[in-house]
């Protein structure tokens, strides 16, 4: 029996300007968080702030991204997707202009609470309108290209922000990253089509009800624990990286940026190629062989120390490989579980519980790794290592539930058709 991704629709012209515009934006919005930890030495001292400062300053993003998006997940089904996107990317350029003038600690941590309340939907509706203009059978591919930003803004975010900062001063990477999303929302108004077919099913009136018929979905809650857990995965080892590197393996402050721009590099290569993949083989196969290949190199790379900067690299690149044979899949998966009129409910909230439970899994780490002083080597990293490899294996089974409910609505969906491709799209 053929399996349903082999037969993935051509994209239209429309659709590829759509994955051009929505990649563009999550590329900004993905720089402006990017960007904080390389200016971290520059920021402390300018504005002498102290590290658990700094450690505010970066974090109140993430919590008011959280926050944001379950605010709005009630009514993100009750306007045009377009109007939506415009309205929340021009919020977030205006905090990241704040940003980029503020010369306080308590104005900068306003500014990035600001920015976080915006930025933070920004994914999710991208998320949404992938769901509305893409069949199942795309959305491997969109998510590949969309996804590239994350790579993007390592091999940019690093060199780029650190460059400005020395040349002029650390408030001109913010500048620079609000002048380049006021030319991508130019476009947004000027190009892209209202999308608004969701307006025309049935809904609830009242967006907070919306909100809670959303959150008591059984369906809905397999694939939001699905996303928790695969962003607690990625975040109980990511606060410590640079950290383990230098203090255990022996990688200088100067070699950093060349791990981060390497790995960026393999990412911008490796997420249009297995976006490609997905859309051809079973995406469940394709997470699970990931997810295993993750297993191996993160309870391997935990236990690496002294190592030669060449087996550094290319146990990052090891890792970026099962980190995005595991994103592309498992996000395309999960955007088949939530029905058109809440796909903007669903999506709002999957991204705030992606921002909640990747801070709570920094937090939760910090309690296991343990440093003498702040030259000795990292200890316990292996255990997060383990603990790691085991939520992995969980949402293996996680995602089996998830792939099996969209198998099951897909077979029962009546094919429609978007406003923009003659392609016929089910409805999820």
């Amino acid at each position: 029996m053929q399996d349903q991704n082999t037969t993935a629709p051509l994209l239209t012209s429309y659709q590829k300007f759509v994955i051009f515009i929505l990649a563009i934006t999550q590329f900004t919005v993905i720089l402006d968080f990017m960007v904080m930890s390389p200016l971290g030495d520059i920021l402390m001292k300018d504005m002498k702030l102290s590290p658990s400062q700094f450690g505010i300053a970066v974090s109140a993003y993430a919590f008011s991204a959280g926050a944001s998006g379950l605010l709005t997940a009630g009514f993100a089904d009750k306007f045009d997707r377009k109007k939506l996107l415009l309205f929340f990317y021009i919020g977030f350029i205006i905090g990241t202009l704040l940003c980029g003038v503020v010369d306080t600690f308590v104005t900068l941590v306003a500014a990035r609470i600001f920015t976080g309340l915006f930025g933070g939907v920004i994914g999710s509706i991208s998320m949404a309108i992938v769901a509305d203009l893409f069949a199942l059978q795309q959305r491997g591919r969109v998510m590949g290209f969309l996804q590239m930003g994350f790579g993007a803004s390592q091999v940019m975010g690093i060199p780029i922000g650190l460059y400005l900062a020395d040349k002029w001063h650390w408030h001109m990477p913010f500048l620079w990253i609000a002048i380049m999303a006021a030319i991508v929302a130019v476009l947004i108004g000027v190009r892209m089509g209202p999308i608004n077919a969701h307006l025309a099913v049935k809904q609830d009136k009242s967006p907070f009800l919306h909100l809670w018929h959303t959150v008591r979905n059984a369906d809905y809650r397999i694939g939001f624990t699905a996303t928790a857990l695969l962003s607690i995965g990625g975040f109980m080892m990511m606060p410590f990286g640079t950290a383990f590197a230098v203090n255990n393996q022996g990688v200088s402050h100067s070699q950093l940026p060349l791990i981060f721009m390497v790995a960026g590099v393999s990412t911008l290569f490796l997420m249009p190629m297995i976006g490609k993949l997905s859309d051809k083989v079973d995406k469940l196969k394709l997470f699970a062989i990931a997810c295993l290949w993750m297993i191996a190199v993160v309870v391997v790379y935990t236990h690496l120390a002294n190592a030669a900067l060449w087996i550094v690299i290319g146990f990052n690149v090891l890792m970026m490989i099962g980190i995005t044979g595991r994103m592309v899949p498992s996000t395309a998966l999960v955007t088949g579980v939530p029905e058109m009129k809440d796909r903007g409910a669903f999506m709002s909230i999957n991204s705030s519980l992606q921002q909640i439970a990747g801070g709570v899994a920094a937090a939760f780490a910090g309690t296991i790794v343990v440093q003498q002083t702040t030259t000795s080597p990292l200890e316990h990293y292996d255990i997060v290592g383990y603990i790691v490899a085991a939520i992995t294996l969980i949402s293996i089974w996680l995602m089996w539930r998830v792939n099996k409910m969209v198998k099951r609505k897909l077979a029962a969906a009546p094919p429609v058709h978007t406003e923009f491709t003659d392609v016929p799209v089910q409805e999820i």
